[in-house]
């Protein structure tokens, strides 16, 4: 792979993926169909994009440096590909000039993690299935199992809408410039139905974000301050710690 000399902007979090084993199992992982029309956040230079718009139906992909642009549009082996200047976190997939719902991958900046899942979340009824890059640990808390370490409020808020699948682990020395950290794949897919009715998602977050404010404690101390009807205290004990409960156990709560 090429070292590229774009210069690099620190504010939103570029870090080039330079490595060809590393995007070819990227694309197996994906899997690009005939039939996919896709969404790539934050294409770069397009080593990821070019492995993948020449299977596809369709492919837009959303980038917010400038200087980008212009590289992506005059490469003639994605002759055909839409390219958005803009921020991915203002964009609605129904009204991007491709054909919902879509399939979504993106090497995204870490520090906007969070709203680009939320993003996600927001737009149930676009999208197939979503394949992002992030911080390994972010991809750990994501994916946390019931009763270990890395499960918590992110974990359980999250999994009210969508099943996760950590994919592999990413190594720093593939980028350019190199992370200070491990990065991860997450695949994404929806809920059939939602754990959480949306005139409830207000109160079932800050449920949880109250039993986790100190989560070696028992719920009895961090849910001290809520009233619970007597079915809730006969469903669940109160002695135990958020950490050993189910999102579907938070969700009856509320």
């Amino acid at each position: 792979m090429k070292k590229t000399d774009h210069p690099f902007r620190k504010k939103w979090g570029q870090n080039f993926l330079a490595d060809g084993n590393l995007l070819d199992k990227i694309v197996r992982t994906v899997d690009p169909q005939k039939s996919d029309s896709i969404i790539e956040i934050g294409p770069g230079e397009g080593a990821l994009t070019e492995r993948i718009f020449p299977f596809v139906k369709e492919m837009v992909a959303i980038e917010i440096d400038p200087m980008l642009i212009e590289y992506l549009q005059n490469q003639t082996s994605l002759k055909g590909l839409k390219v958005i200047h803009g921020d991915i976190l203002l964009q609605e997939i129904e009204y991007l000039p491709i054909k919902n719902p879509v399939r979504v991958i993106g090497n995204i900046p870490y520090n906007i993690t969070s709203p680009i899942i939320f993003w996600l979340i927001e737009q149930l009824d676009f999208w197939d299935d979503a394949f992002i890059m992030m911080q390994r640990e972010v991809a750990e808390r994501l994916s946390a199992k019931v009763g270990t370490k890395a499960y918590g409020r992110f974990t359980v808020v999250v999994s009210a809408y969508l099943n996760m699948e950590y994919c592999f682990t990413i190594p720093p020395d593939v980028f350019i410039p190199k992370p200070k950290v491990d990065s991860a794949i997450i695949r994404f897919t929806k809920k059939e139905t939602p754990i959480i009715p949306d005139e409830k998602y207000v109160r079932f977050n800050k449920l949880v974000a109250d039993a986790f404010s100190q989560r070696r404690k028992m719920l009895r101390n961090t849910l001290k301050s809520w009233d619970f009807s007597n079915e809730v205290k006969e469903r669940i004990d109160f002695t135990r710690r958020p950490e050993t409960l189910t999102t579907e156990e938070f969700a009856s709560m509320v």
